[in-house]
């Protein structure tokens, strides 16, 4: 069966075609205006799916298309232009065709079908090129690949590249001296058969002379040398992770019916939804109601102007930061520098071009919400930080009703100040984000995943038993046992504890953490690598575990003898 992302693949494709088949007939401008939206419309498909490679192929199209865009006198377009066109788009067909000529894909065992989790690993191929100086690197970054289910392939820094399925991913491991034109040759020989792949080039030195050619020769990511492997697995990963973002909401303030309805056929071509208003009056009942996440202004309406309604918001703190841009026949400069020191942040021309519109939307709404990201996420995992997650959790437990079930779990590192002291804060912070990616690989999206505060996480999972959350999570702790963590002396291991609790026997968010961080406390003086559920409301430490704390307070001071191969636990 397809999967849904191909479905939506075929229907843009479908439109693209379809499009540009009609301005052939036609050759009028609004066909080409179509045909020009389409492109867009894919090109940003592709970049939700991660698939720079196509990204940057649907991206050349569409700047062909738009340099010919120009005005309706000037189409239909001249044989030479209209041939051209066709061979970009024939390349970008037949670069989508290739990219699903994929292995079948190989899962990993499922792990709790109980709680009905979502794997977003997706098994695929991935090339390395790897010069023969940097092998044992190169062995210590493919053990860490294949846990996460990905195939793995080393290639010759030189030779004969191999057919059949393309790679989701090329990782170009060099010796370490500068590049030279043979390299980028073999770089743009890889990128030409590889035109979905992400190319990846690790130990670029960091000058910008450098890595502009490395661009050139069809490089997507540089990774300087010092932040290697765990960069590395952190841009094959994000590109498997499936994002269905919420989708974008306009406010648009304006008195013209055909304005409007432009506007709001141009969004929704783009997958943004809209509301409009012609009457400023009701602006800030409206904004109150619909929170969206940009407002498209237009300069003058009745009783009062654009200017005028935005130097209001300015002034209210919830809509400070709430991006602006003014929509306006206006075509005095003065006047349009006026109205954006006065609050607005962007100015467009009316008859406005709709691509041009839609990527001015979704550009200042991508960075509103990435601006509203920062204050959540901590900037390590891309967890929730240790503030959001006490309130996520704050909000999920007042929600609770009796006959429903939310178990919380605090998870720490075992002896994570060795791996520091050992091997360097670098691998100790990748560490972490190897706890991070599983706990998202193997959890819910409706469960909460927090970052707590350095080496401890805190997660809530609803509408589960604390016996089904036990499992999960000590599922988790074996995984996360045998992940191999990537370093320059080779690979080490790590391991962690937990403590879980649940409501109703405990009511409170607050109450919650606390027994579960006891539990976790239990788990520590227990030995290690294990997980406790706290034993009950306000119920004392186990007698057990007093004996093995006092025991074990001593011993836990002392050096922990390190190994390449893995850590005591």
């Amino acid at each position: 069966m397809a999967q849904p992302s191909q479905n939506v693949i075929n229907d843009r494709i479908y439109v693209l075609r379809t499009r540009w088949e009609s301005y052939l007939a036609e050759g009028t401008f609004e066909f080409f205006i179509e045909f020009a939206v389409a492109v867009n419309c894919l090109a940003e498909h592709f970049n939700r799916m991660r698939l720079p490679g196509l990204v940057r192929i649907c991206e050349g199209l569409e700047n062909s298309a738009l340099a010919k865009l120009g005005s309706p006198a000037s189409h239909p377009i001249d044989a030479q232009d209209t041939a051209a066109l066709q061979r970009q788009l024939d390349t970008l067909l037949g670069a989508v065709a290739n990219s699903r000529n994929t292995a079948p894909e190989r899962r990993l065992e499922e792990r709790a079908p109980d709680l009905g989790g979502v794997d977003w690993i997706k098994p695929r191929l991935v090339w390395l090129v790897v010069a023969p100086e940097m092998r044992e690197m190169a062995a210590a970054l493919r053990q860490q690949i294949d846990f996460y289910g990905f195939q793995t392939r080393e290639l010759a820094w030189s030779g004969k590249l191999p057919t059949g399925d393309m790679p989701l991913a090329v990782l170009f491991i060099p010796p370490p001296k500068s590049t030279g034109a043979g390299d980028h040759a073999r770089i743009a020989e890889i990128r030409a058969r590889c035109a979905a792949s992400q190319l990846i080039y690790l130990g670029a030195h960091p000058a910008i002379e450098t890595i502009v050619a490395l661009m050139r020769s069809g490089i997507d990511v540089t990774i300087p040398q010092e932040e290697g492997s765990a960069m590395v697995l952190n841009c094959v990963l994000d590109l498997v992770q499936s994002y269905e973002p919420e989708k974008y909401r306009v406010l648009v303030v304006e008195d013209s019916r055909v304005a409007v309805a432009l506007i709001q056929r141009t969004l929704a071509e783009h997958g943004i939804e809209s509301h409009a208003i012609r009457d400023p009056g009701t602006l800030l009942g409206v904004l109150e109601a619909y929170r969206p996440d940009l407002i498209l202004m237009d300069m003058y309406m009745p009783r009062f102007n654009g200017v005028e309604a935005t130097r209001v918001l300015r002034q209210m703190s919830a809509y400070t930061s709430l991006p602006i841009v003014y929509l306006s026949g206006e075509s005095d400069v003065a006047m349009q520098v006026e109205a954006l020191r006065l609050g607005g942040d962007q100015f467009l021309m009316k008859p406005f071009n709709p691509v041009l519109l839609a990527a001015v939307v979704k550009t200042k709404i991508e960075r509103f919400r990435e601006t509203q990201r920062s204050t959540r996420l901590d900037g390590l995992t891309g967890l929730l930080n240790h503030t959001a997650a006490k309130s996520r959790l704050k909000i999920m437990a007042e929600k609770m009703a009796p006959q429903t079930g939310l178990t919380v779990a605090m998870i720490d590192i075992d002896h994570f100040k060795s791996v520091n002291d050992t091997y360097g804060h670098p691998v100790g912070d990748q560490v972490i984000r190897g706890l991070a990616w599983l706990l998202k690989g193997r959890l819910r999206s409706s469960d909460l995943i927090g970052r707590y505060g350095g080496e401890e996480f805190l997660i809530a999972l609803p509408d589960v038993t604390p016996d089904q959350a036990k499992t999960v999570i000590n599922r988790i702790r074996e995984d996360f046992s045998t992940l191999p963590h990537a370093h320059q002396r080779g690979v080490l291991f790590a391991t962690f504890s937990a403590g879980i609790a649940s409501y109703p026997e405990y009511d409170t968010a607050q109450i919650l953490t606390e027994a579960a961080d006891n539990a976790l406390l239990d788990a520590k003086r227990l030995g290690r690598n294990r997980v406790e559920k706290a034993a009950g409301y306000a119920q004392p430490m186990s007698t057990q575990a007093q004996t093995t704390a006092t025991s074990s307070s001593d011993s836990s001071t002392a050096a922990l003898p390190m190994s390449l191969a893995r850590l005591e636990r």
